[in-house]
């Protein structure tokens, strides 16, 4: 079997861009008439700079080439150009060109991806979800912490058992940064107010995506504590595991990181200087399923448990339920809501949720399939914002806004 040609698609997200602002899938066509699925998680450029490089990436290292030789793949690719280095860009497309390769693989054995990748060990798997907005008066409802609540009520009677927030904000190229009184103060009364929302029904998971500096992120977790979240997100910028441990030695909340890292050697850094006790790598970027599974069997040497990040396409989602499905040290894995919306138009059968938990796909491969009418319609993205983007002035003290992606 070969790879014989490889198409990319940039879907524009519909407002209210959950997800972000666009969507990058890749096609893989097969000589054998098997087509394969993946989505590239890389945001560091515009869409207009990734696809060329995608094509490249192709090119050089898999056309014309057998599928199942997913190491061959992975080893060209990260070591291209010389550099055989941990690089976020490559590695959001090695990513997905290899979900690609494993989607043609499980529909060429009529086997789910988890079933070649050690065997479904979790029938059905916790998921949880950001408070989304519940109206249109601000982003997150940040600054509104009973209508916060509210929405975390109403998610804990949908069936979540866990929700995620960042109140903390802005988010500026120029974290870690020192918060002020105000903001602290904002972020605790936005917990508690929570916290008694849902009572014991939900764990809640603080994200604050890097914005502080250690102190700082010390300072809030001891606010914090008496909430008893189940874990403390990325308290300081990507990049310096040890800054991170100072955090993690201060605090009791679990400290959870990694969905702006990649490969196994970065998330290696994090375990070994105790910095982290749950990885969230993002499979369309950390180097694809097969590298996935390599970081969630460092953690478990370590006693660390998964919990995959996902604030893309439901392809890379799919590509995380195979992932969580094989993995005996899951946590929890992000959902979008409960996959309606936009997720669900985009894909001929929407990901199956239910009652709080994702259910595994018994489909071959990746178990989705895109629909290309609707792919077509919202194609190509002609925006110029990238899938997130960063406040670009310092933070302000006097700046008590919420954050905003």
């Amino acid at each position: 079997m070969k790879v014989v040609s490889m198409q990319t698609h940039v879907v524009a997200v519909p407002p209210p861009h959950l997800g972000g602002m666009y969507w990058i899938f890749v096609t893989l066509q097969t000589d054998c008439g098997i087509e394969g699925v993946g989505e590239v998680y890389a945001s560091t450029f515009h869409p207009s700079v990734l696809v060329p490089a995608i094509e490249d990436v192709f090119e050089r290292y898999l056309l014309d080439h057998d599928p199942h030789r997913i190491e061959r793949f992975w080893r060209e690719a990260y070591s291209s150009g010389f550099t055989q280095r941990p690089d976020l860009t490559m590695m959001g497309i090695a990513s997905g060109l290899e979900m690609a390769c494993w989607d043609i693989i499980g529909k060429a054995c009529d086997k789910p991806v988890y079933e070649l990748l050690g065997g479904l060990v979790n029938h059905r798997l916790r998921s949880y979800t950001y408070l989304y907005p519940t109206n249109q008066v601000g982003e997150y409802d940040y600054d509104d912490p009973d209508l916060a609540a509210q929405c975390a009520a109403d998610n804990a009677e949908r069936g979540f058992t866990a929700v995620k927030f960042d109140p903390a904000g802005p988010y500026t190229a120029y974290s870690g940064h020192q918060l002020s009184l105000e903001v602290l103060d904002r972020c605790e009364r936005f917990c508690r107010r929570v916290r008694e929302a849902v009572g014991s029904r939900c764990d809640l998971l603080i994200g604050t995506h890097g914005q502080m500096v250690p102190s700082s992120a010390i300072r809030l977790a001891r606010r914090l504590e008496k909430y008893d979240p189940l874990w403390f997100e990325e308290p300081v910028p990507p990049g310096q595991e040890q800054a991170m441990a100072q955090v993690a030695a201060h605090t009791s909340i679990p400290i959870a990181a990694g969905e702006r890292l990649t490969t196994k050697y970065e998330f290696f850094k994090l375990l070994e200087s105790g910095a982290a006790s749950i990885l969230q790598m993002n499979v369309g970027r950390v180097g694809g399923l097969l590298e996935a599974k390599k970081v969630a069997s460092l953690a478990e040497v370590y006693y660390a448990q998964i919990a995959p990040h996902l604030y893309n396409g439901p392809v890379g989602a799919a590509a995380s339920i195979q992932l969580a499905a094989c993995t005996p040290n899951f946590l929890i894995q992000e959902s979008i809501g409960t996959w309606d919306g936009f997720h669900a138009e985009i894909l001929k059968r929407p990901i199956q949720w239910e009652d709080g938990y994702l259910i595994p796909s018994k489909a071959p491969g990746l178990g989705v399939e895109l629909d290309m009418d609707v792919v077509r319609a919202h194609s190509p993205y002609t925006g110029e914002r990238l899938h997130l983007q960063m406040q670009r002035e310092p933070a302000d003290v006097r700046d008590t806004s919420p954050a905003r992606g």
